[in-house]
């Protein structure tokens, strides 16, 4: 089809979008030389993006204004066609059997490596065996972290129906698996990739976009890439801890959201990255006109939390089920540490110990940072001073019951007595409710989903010196209530 021809096309749905749903089965006529059908109907999705059109049941209709709105329930697993197209790529560079033998041992060990590197915090270098083990150890857990996330933004009218998106950092491609299939025949997606590794290349043959999705892939470097266009969400998943300098990477990113856009930003649970993240979120936000959207939202008017506030908070969701790729890996493991028990004598030890659980990775843990240039926050609530105390003011009730507002920011992480940590915005280090004794009016402390406004009412507040923090002791004279202010 030529460039009239197209034309063509395009003004007749720009006539027709507002008057009934356009079907390529009638245009088709009205354009020079009558193309067939399918042609003009490939055009049209194309276009679909420009012209606001999503397909809908053979035709395209205009797309919503409004934002989405979808049923999620969780993640149990990752779908099988995405193992499966995992699985062929490691049949076309190993053989069937590439979980066992040489292929096996050197997947195994890239695993271990980039872990220990991870761990290290120094920088994974992906080349394409690297990006395959990475990809069998962390596509399902990006997956699941991804459509938690989004399903969360879903529900806070976050997400338009026609939707431009950036991945910065996309890896090999679990984020966007996650969100193209969460977002599936819902809304109109333009999602744009940027990804310089050689993890591009198992990104562009796992992504598969479907009906009123195109993918776009940016062989580029983040700190490299010029964003040309307005988006409306900016995703760095698991990328920040690998930049070089993030703050400016990420401001400049910043400066292409809409006015009403999303960035989200999110980590893994570990300590390193989740205080990492906090660390430049707070840097954004104090110097850029920023709003922490979630789950840090600053309660108190002209406080921010300090540079000594840890922070380490990140949500957790349930397992998922062990996909196949990493249970024949692990399973292959374990053959092969028998097999060296059987060989080895007195004399001789293996060389490497074979541990088959360190290659199932199905925890979904992570921390995340949501944020706006609009002034938009998932909790809408100002303190009133005159019935609370900041947590800023901790050092000035120690020992004191006192009344205070803060937001759940951890899941159950003591030993002996149950441990959560909260936050308001203003602390100036860290602090963690201490559940000393359970009873029906403090139970929401512990029932609590994480992100949630709690007041407590009679609180004890202690300086923990061996944490050098503040503890606030819950007790059967402590009231805990929610607060309802989503926004």
């Amino acid at each position: 089809m030529n460039d009239e021809q197209r034309e063509q096309v395009r003004n007749n749905a720009r006539y027709l979008q507002n008057v009934r749903p356009i079907d390529p089965e009638e245009i088709y006529e009205y354009v020079e030389g009558q193309p067939h059908p399918a042609v003009v109907r490939q055009v049209l999705r194309e276009q679909a993006f420009d012209l606001g059109l999503i397909e809908r049941d053979e035709a395209f209709v205009p797309v919503s204004d409004s934002p989405v709105e979808i049923e999620f329930d969780g993640v149990d697993r990752i779908p099988l066609s995405h193992v499966e197209r995992l699985e062929t790529l490691l049949v076309e560079r190993y053989g069937e059997q590439w979980e066992t033998g040489e292929s096996g041992d050197r997947l195994r060990e890239n695993i271990r490596q980039f872990k220990a590197e991870y761990f290290d915090q120094r920088s994974v270098e992906y080349d394409a065996e690297t990006a395959l083990a990475y990809a069998i150890y962390h596509l399902p857990d990006n997956y699941a972290v991804a459509q938690h996330a989004f399903a969360d933004l879903a529900r806070e009218d976050c997400i338009p129906h026609q939707l431009r998106l950036l991945d910065v950092g996309a890896g090999v491609g679990g984020p966007a698996l996650g969100i193209l299939d969460l977002l599936s025949d819902v809304c109109l997606i333009d999602y744009h990739a940027v990804e310089p590794s050689a993890a591009a290349d198992v990104f562009d043959a796992l992504v598969e976009p479907g009906c009123n999705q195109s993918v776009t892939l940016h062989r580029q470097t983040a700190e490299a890439f010029e964003p040309d266009d307005e988006y409306d969400l900016v995703l760095f998943a698991n990328v920040l801890s690998e930049l070089d300098d993030p703050v400016p990477t990420v401001e400049r990113y910043l400066s292409s959201l809409a006015t009403d856009g999303t960035c989200l930003m999110l980590a893994p649970a570990d300590e390193n990255t989740a205080t990492g993240l906090r660390a430049i979120e707070r840097e954004l936000v104090d110097e850029q006109d920023y709003t922490v959207y979630a789950p840090t939202v600053r309660l108190w008017p002209d406080r921010t939390p300090e540079s000594t506030v840890q922070g380490w908070s990140f949500d957790v969701k349930p397992d998922i089920e062990t996909p196949t790729f990493q249970r024949r890996l692990a399973q292959a493991a374990t053959e092969t540490a028998t097999a060296q028990d059987t060989d080895s004598t007195d004399e001789t030890e293996p060389e490497t110990e074979q541990r088959p659980e360190e290659f199932i990775n199905v925890d979904v843990q992570y921390a995340y940072s949501v944020l706006r240039r609009d002034g938009r926050q998932r909790i809408e609530f100002t303190p009133d001073p005159s019935r609370f105390a900041p947590m800023a003011e901790s050092e000035s009730h120690v020992s004191d019951r006192i009344n205070l507002v803060g937001i759940k920011l951890s899941h159950d992480i003591g030993s002996a007595n149950p441990l959560f940590e909260v936050g308001d915005g203003s602390e100036t280090v860290d602090h963690y409710a201490v559940l000393a004794n359970e009873t029906g009016l403090n139970r929401d402390l512990p029932q609590a989903e994480y992100g949630t406004l709690l007041a407590f009412e009679n609180v004890l507040v202690l300086w923990n010196d061996d944490e050098q923090a503040y503890n606030l002791v819950v007790d059967e004279e402590t009231i805990v209530d929610r607060i309802s202010t989503v926004s």
